[in-house]
């Protein structure tokens, strides 16, 4: 019987991304998606795509364990934080999650609740505070979402930053060169801990909150490495994760938000040979250890394309339309 995959989110980047992987690593798998909207470009790369509600919503679980059990899903990839926690709340109800635990995962979509775990374990990362605690003690600061997601929300340099309602975070801006590394983490077993696998970081330009141009750096290597390890010491994170970071003038590294999940460079960083979805179907689902790599330079710039669907209306539009192509 062919083994099916769902992956959530498929909307974004990151579950397109995914969706992209898994076709080019295992061709025959089936694939399901589930997003908040009824067609997403996500569906191209489906074999079949469902509509669900918010994933903190009163109706998700009743809906998404429906879908589980429908398609017979064997293992679950979550496109977005929140997911990864609430889809591993129902984790001895659904088939098996790839990721970290939902207490981690937590932990991590809270931005503030993050700068106060990584200061209780001295681990650096940029100062932050409640805006009702904020007082001047930053020079420049970002105000954000403590939970926002895709860069939404976001004030520079406001002019009062206590204005801010406790939802909100002050975060000390720091200056230099941004960078995001992805990294994995071995799954756990009786016998085994789960250890670092490999990371790849990438100097990068965003537009509007996504990776817009990237190029492969191992620059940073000798203070990420120590880095991640540390942060894996402290938190029990499983499959892939991601820390962006700035890279100051003095060379430090600071970083500024962990995602506990698949990034966006899923796609482009499989090209360089860091595989981290091809991994993750491997542990999880296949049951083997994941592949070798190497790691290989180069650089990526990002696309828009489009997806045609011929003699089509947006109400006809099936996932995986075998008449459909990309331009």
């Amino acid at each position: 019987m062919t083994q099916t995959v769902l992956v959530t989110g498929i909307g974004g980047n990151v579950g397109q991304g995914v969706l992209r992987n898994i076709r080019a690593a295992f061709p025959g798998l089936r694939l399901v998606g589930t997003d908040i909207r009824d067609l997403t470009a996500g569906h191209h790369f489906c074999d079949a795509a469902y509509r669900v509600p918010y994933c903190y919503d009163e109706d998700f679980e009743r809906r998404f364990l429906g879908i589980c059990e429908q398609e017979r899903v064997g293992l679950i990839i979550p496109g977005t934080d929140y997911e990864v926690v609430h889809i591993g709340e129902l984790a001895s109800r659904v088939s098996p999650m790839l990721g970290s635990s939902p207490e981690v995962a937590r932990g991590f979509v809270d931005k503030l609740t993050t700068f106060e775990r990584f200061q209780e374990r001295g681990i650096p990362f940029a100062a932050a505070c409640s805006p009702s605690e904020f007082a001047g003690q930053f020079e420049s600061v970002i105000v954000k979402p403590r939970e926002g997601r895709g860069s939404r929300g976001i004030h520079l340099n406001p002019p009062d930053p206590g204005s801010f309602d406790e939802t909100y975070m002050v975060q000390q801006l720091v200056a230099g060169q941004e960078i995001t590394t992805a990294f994995y983490v071995t799954r756990k077993s009786v016998t085994k801990k789960g250890e670092l696998h490999g990371h790849i970081t990438f100097e990068r330009e965003l537009a509007d909150g996504t990776t817009e141009r990237c190029s492969v750096t191992s620059a940073f290597d000798e203070q990420v490495r120590p880095l991640l390890d540390t942060i894996i010491a402290h938190f029990e994170i499983r499959g892939p994760c991601n820390v962006q970071s700035i890279v100051t003038d003095a060379g430090e590294i600071v970083p500024f938000e962990v995602n506990c999940r698949y990034s966006g460079t899923n796609s482009i960083r499989s090209r360089f040979g860091f595989e981290d979805v091809r991994w993750g179907v491997e542990e999880y689902l296949l049951g083997t250890p994941p592949s070798d790599w190497t790691l290989r330079p180069g650089a990526a710039v990002r696309v828009l394309m489009d997806i045609i669907y011929p003699d089509r209306t947006l109400g006809d539009i099936t996932a995986g339309d075998a008449d459909s192509y990309l331009f």
